[in-house]
């Protein structure tokens, strides 16, 4: 199904619409055209398009709700499923935490949509993966990546008057790289809304150079270490603190925003004072969706501010509950920075670790965040402001909490993708002092 202009997608909203006889109804309508090359052993194996579109509807009768979904948008099936929604919700209990749909909002307009990435061709996603490979093949290495774009909308339309809609676009890059006998590896990723800023040959030279460096790795003692973490390791240790911003739960106790003693540590200093993070949707380097999913507004929100945490995330019934604004999460979250690039970080560091990559992130303590999780595609020593030689990896026990606590500086800002969820965020690479590797790991 073709990506449904903003006047296209109200026609079918409103068509659906009219077929409820529920107390509320709300429609939810996506639909995405995606495109992808897979490639590993330095040839690609898979390559291919997908154009899918789905309509959601939720009928409500007091606090009884049902939920059907269909991807066929004839008059017969709308119908049909407007229906079969109805049925669920009559035969649904009550939800005691039922909150009714929201009436109309007022929404910034999107930035998220960007006419060059809409526009990629099957050729260009060749050319651009054709020059990753070249780099590998030529210092003899052995390269496996990922190169996926997206261009979709998503809209919604409820009873009560209100409507949404946002169309957007999105191109993800990954890229493994090994030496030709296994014992060296490489890691690089990139994602960006604007495809003519992905440079795939300078992300897989990145790669490949951590690949032929760090064949030779050594094995040093575990224990706590100077670290500098690149924003691809940030990514996947900060998205925790992001994704635990639930105000929710830390009232009930079940955080690390959890006071022993009830309340939570809102209006607490959690971290250093250098560390300010905020999410905005309008952010030119990393746009996202101006309304969330039961379309409330996504406006700028400061999280953490000069170390201490500004707000928490409410759904709309914990608000109400509550009775403070319902703020939703973000779908983006951005970590101020410095001015530092990466080399200038192990240029002033004496004795340290730089870690490419963490991946296998697990959650060990919610009350302290406390996670686990292992280095990979790179992990080098440093000392005297200078990387000496490759280390063997290490098995980690940290808290971005205790993290952030142990900040020694912080570098130049960039876009990075987590590769735990595939979240886009802009993030610095970080200097940690006392960084905790519990144990060696032989996997490279």
């Amino acid at each position: 199904m073709p990506i449904l202009t903003k006047d296209e997608a109200f026609a079918l909203l409103k068509k659906v619409l009219s077929y409820s006889k529920a107390d509320e109804c709300e429609v939810n309508l996506n639909g995405t055209d995606s495109g992808n090359i897979r490639y590993a052993r330095n040839s690609v194996s898979t390559s291919g398009k997908i154009s899918q579109a789905q309509l959601v509807v939720s009928s409500s009768y007091g606090k009884k709700s049902g939920v059907a979904t269909i991807n066929e948008f004839d008059d017969a099936s709308l119908e049909k499923v407007v229906r079969r929604s109805e049925e669920l919700a009559m035969l649904a209990p009550e939800n005691p935490e039922y909150v009714s749909f929201l009436g109309p909002q007022k929404y910034a307009e999107p930035i998220t949509f960007v006419p060059a990435t809409a526009a990629i061709t099957p050729k260009l996603r060749s050319d651009l993966v054709a020059a990753s490979l070249q780099v590998a093949k030529e210092a003899k290495a052995v390269a496996a990546g990922f190169l996926e774009d997206n261009n979709g909308y998503s809209a919604m339309m409820n009873s009560k008057g209100l409507f949404a809609y946002n169309t957007s676009t999105n191109t993800n890059f990954s890229i493994t790289v090994r030496t030709e006998d296994g014992r060296g590896s490489g890691y690089a990723t990139r994602g960006y809304n604007d495809v003519t800023k992905l440079d795939t040959k300078r992300a897989t030279q990145i790669a490949t150079e951590k690949a032929v460096k760090s064949a030779e790795a050594k094995a040093i003692e575990p224990g706590k270490y100077t670290v500098i973490l690149e924003p691809a390791a940030v990514a996947v240790l900060l998205e925790r603190l992001f994704f635990g911003l639930d105000a929710r739960q830390a009232d009930e106790g079940r955080s690390f925003l959890s006071k022993a003693g009830g309340g939570t540590k809102l209006g607490d200093k959690l971290v250093d004072e250098r560390v300010n993070i905020y999410s905005d949707p309008l952010n030119p380097e990393l746009p996202t969706s101006t309304w969330n999913g039961d379309g409330r507004p996504l406006e700028k929100v400061s999280w953490i501010e000069k170390g201490v945490v500004k707000n928490l995330t409410y759904s709309r019934y914990w608000a109400e509950k509550k009775g403070v604004k319902a703020i939703p999460g973000p779908d983006g979250a951005i970590m101020e920075g410095g001015t530092k690039s990466l080399e200038e970080l192990i240029a002033g560091t004496k004795k340290g670790v730089l870690v490419t990559r963490l991946w296998y992130i697990r959650d060990v303590d919610p009350q302290t965040l406390l996670l686990t999780g292992l280095t990979r595609d790179g992990t080098f020593y440093i000392e005297n402001g200078k990387i000496q030689y490759p280390i063997k990896n290490f098995r980690f026990n940290e808290s971005p909490v205790i993290m952030l606590n142990n900040l020694e500086e912080l570098g130049k800002v960039e876009r990075t993708v987590s590769v735990e969820s595939n979240a886009n965020y802009l993030l610095p690479p970080l200097k940690i002092r006392d960084f905790t590797f519990s144990s060696l790991s032989d996997a490279v």
